[in-house]
């Protein structure tokens, strides 16, 4: 039993390893087309088969992406040309024939050479049709990187109190006396009276109006740097298939007559989302020293490892953003961008699921974002 299920976890990576870097890659397509005759010939369905392939390339390319899908246009008389060149086989999946209407209809799964389509690709490009000597400078700088800690604010509240109060008073006060003498046999008497009456009344009214204001502030968070040494070589390749001259952000900074520091960078990427005004001025500066026309960072934030609900391996999901600038104009020109887009790996364990979405976001970030040079045909 035990050996069944390691053969069933090692079969899910395979799988997911093989969806994401094989060259040889599954898609499917549909045709329609119209006969002369009582029905379809042999020559009708070969036609509708061979636009059913063509249909299943533009589909994949069309789940590749926008920038992918140009490529197919510039290419698409090339796979005209020498089909077996880019589809290694064809299974028909439905065949439907509608006499009324004198129309065949086909449907296929073809298994494609993504390794001779991409080359078909790179060799469309500006940089390579223009040889070795047109081939540009260009560096990078990727960092990935995970949340360190985040610092959370309590609400900040405000209260006030308004009270009002309005009394009004009345007393009345009366007072009666009388006095009185008597004289007689030598003596005097005296008599006095006094009453007094007071009357008071007091009204009292107040009112209270209470109000404030509570103020909320965002999380900071601060990240940690993971070690990107395989991201490395895989930036490296795609961007040298693509006819560029690439140079990592470090082996550059010698060269910049000081101006550019890579952990400098680092230090704005461990703080925050985008990179600071003078660290980017600097950048610019930096690789116009070095004579660098083209520069592409960006980052690939790492997630949380969870379990993969549909095979029970560790799953990390990695969100990557990623530009390239030309800084040969005066202001820096992004030529091209992705994200932000998420991308997620499994594996059975967290460090094998992570290493597997980071190495498939950059990747995918790569080839789209020079897919989208050899669109806007740089050299």
């Amino acid at each position: 039993m035990q050996v069944i299920k390691k053969l069933l976890v090692w079969s899910s990576i395979a799988l997911f390893a093989g969806s994401s870097w094989a060259q040889v890659q599954q898609a499917k397509g549909k045709a329609t087309v119209s006969y002369q005759g009582w029905s379809a010939s042999a020559d009708d369905k070969a036609r509708a088969t061979s636009a059913a392939q063509l249909k299943a390339v533009e589909f994949y390319y069309a789940e590749a992406g926008q920038s992918e899908a140009e490529n197919f246009d510039a290419i698409r008389e090339k796979i005209l040309a020498a089909p077996d060149r880019y589809i290694l086989d064809t299974t028909v999946l439905a065949e439907e024939e509608n006499k009324d209407k004198k129309q065949y209809t086909v449907a296929v799964r073809v298994a494609l050479n993504v390794a001779n389509l991409r080359n078909a690709v790179k060799s469309n490009s500006a940089v390579v049709k223009g040889g070795t000597a047109a081939r540009s400078p260009l560096a990078f700088m990727f960092v990935s990187r995970q949340v360190d800690s985040t610092r959370s604010f309590d609400d900040r509240v405000y209260k006030r109190v308004d009270q009002k109060a309005d009394v009004k008073g009345n007393v009345q006060v009366s007072e009666k006396g009388s006095e009185g003498e008597s004289f007689g046999r030598g003596q005097i008497q005296t008599n006095a009276s006094t009453s007094t009456s007071v009357n008071g009344s007091i009204q009292r009214s107040a009112s209270i109006e209470t109000g404030g204001s509570t103020t909320r502030r965002a999380s900071e968070s601060t990240f940690r740097l993971l070690p990107s040494a395989n991201l490395t070589q895989v930036f490296t390749s795609n961007f040298t298939r693509a006819g560029f001259k690439v140079s990592e952000a470090a082996m550059v900074e010698p060269y910049t007559d000081g101006k550019f520091k890579v952990a400098t960078v680092e230090n704005d990427y461990k703080s925050g989302m985008d990179l600071k005004p003078a660290t980017l001025a600097s950048l610019v500066s930096g690789m116009r020293a070095a004579q660098i026309p083209y520069v592409a960072l960006g980052t690939l934030d790492v997630g949380l490892a969870d379990t993969d609900g549909n095979t029970g391996l560790m799953r990390v999901a990695v969100t990557v953003n990623a530009k390239l600038l030309d800084i040969s104009q005066t202001i820096p020109d992004t030529l091209a961008s992705v994200g932000p887009v998420q991308y997620a790996g499994v594996g059975p364990t967290e460090d094998e699921a992570r290493n597997n979405a980071l190495k498939l976001a950059a990747n995918n970030a790569a080839r789209e974002l020079t897919s989208q040079l050899t669109n806007l045909g740089v050299r």
